[in-house]
């Protein structure tokens, strides 16, 4: 079967973030809806960047995590999911996005979205689908 860019990252449209977790080194966001019992969950192992108020927040830089608690409660408005890009999730009031340089990659995987009640799931790594470019 063939994986069609955005499918499934997609599915988070309409979806409220409801938690992040640090976890060492990486980040878990979890998401939930009044549409359906799943709670899926993204699990970046490449951290990503964070919009908010205009101005991008890298991983490293001081106020990076407050940024992304920030988004805590929101919706996702909108998602992309392609190679430039990565992966990119749109709230109302900022964004999160996951396009590692090569620096910024510490494993064989950048991330996973898993969690769904039909079990789908997709591993993003360098090389493949949305970041061959890396």
């Amino acid at each position: 079967m063939v994986y069609v860019l955005n499918s499934l990252l997609g599915r988070l449209v309409g979806c409220r973030l409801y938690s992040v977790q640090f976890v060492m080194d990486y980040v878990q966001m979890w998401f939930d809806s009044e549409a359906s019992s799943a709670t899926p969950s993204l699990t970046c192992d490449a951290l990503p960047h964070v919009i908010l108020g205009g101005r991008r927040f890298a991983p490293a830089e001081p106020g990076w995590a407050e940024a992304l608690r920030t988004l805590i409660g929101q919706n996702v408005i909108a998602t992309q999911e392609r190679t430039g890009i990565g992966l990119k999730l749109d709230f109302a009031r900022g964004a999160v996005q996951l396009h590692p340089t090569e620096a910024e990659l510490y494993g064989p995987e950048i991330a996973m979205l898993s969690g769904f009640g039909d079990r789908s799931l997709m591993v993003w790594r360098p090389g493949e689908e949305a970041f061959e470019d890396l």
